[in-house]
């Protein structure tokens, strides 16, 4: 049998009922395959393949959260998409990952992963279980933001750990055909709010 895939889209498959071994096992075999994130939950885990969209949308996020960082004096580590596990019950990839307020800590604030295909809800159990205070997703333009509470992920329409970032300008400037505009006119909002 034969697999192609289609490079230019993000594809996700799903398979159910495998252990925490088999995972690593599989982990292991994907070591060396960029482009490819997996991901596992109780018994589940997640194949995804990233498109170059998927990767560029999620680098310039990256990029307009550095400027607000360094315009904002915030201090912070960008943790990217390091492999977050809690042994025998989860690992998850985010797009994105940062710790705020210090530039050394390891443990993720934020975590932002862009959706091209489903599974958001997947992936907030996921966080939810490795205890990552806030997530967004991005789709579609557009910004969904979470908290962690006691009893799991409440949406929440400004970001707890950067209440003063204008999440609409920051999906405004993701969707920029320019990248340098983009970043331009995010740089020249925050100098003037």
């Amino acid at each position: 049998m034969t697999v192609t895939l289609d490079k230019t889209k993000d594809q996700r498959l799903v398979h159910f009922g495998m252990s925490w071994q088999q995972f690593k096992l599989l982990q292991e075999s994907f070591a060396d395959s960029p482009g490819i994130r997996l991901a596992y939950y109780k018994g589940e885990i997640e194949i995804l393949t990233l498109s170059p969209d998927h990767e560029s949308i999620s680098r310039m996020i990256t990029g307009l959260l550095i400027v607000y960082f360094l315009n904002k004096n915030i201090e912070f580590n960008p943790l990217g998409s390091f492999t977050q596990e809690k042994e025998e019950e989860v690992s998850a990839q985010a797009d994105e990952s940062f710790a705020i307020g210090s530039s050394t800590a390891t443990k993720p604030d934020l975590v932002v992963e862009v959706i091209f295909t489903s599974g958001s809800d997947r992936k907030l159990k996921r966080y939810q279980v490795l205890g990552v205070p806030e997530v967004w997703f991005w789709e579609d333009g557009l910004f969904r933001l979470y908290r962690l509470r006691e009893s799991g992920y409440d949406r929440i329409e400004r970001s707890a750990i950067l209440p003063d970032l204008d999440i609409d300008l920051l999906a405004r400037c993701v969707m920029m055909a320019s990248k340098l505009e983009a970043l331009k006119a995010f740089q020249q909002a925050i100098a003037q709010a």
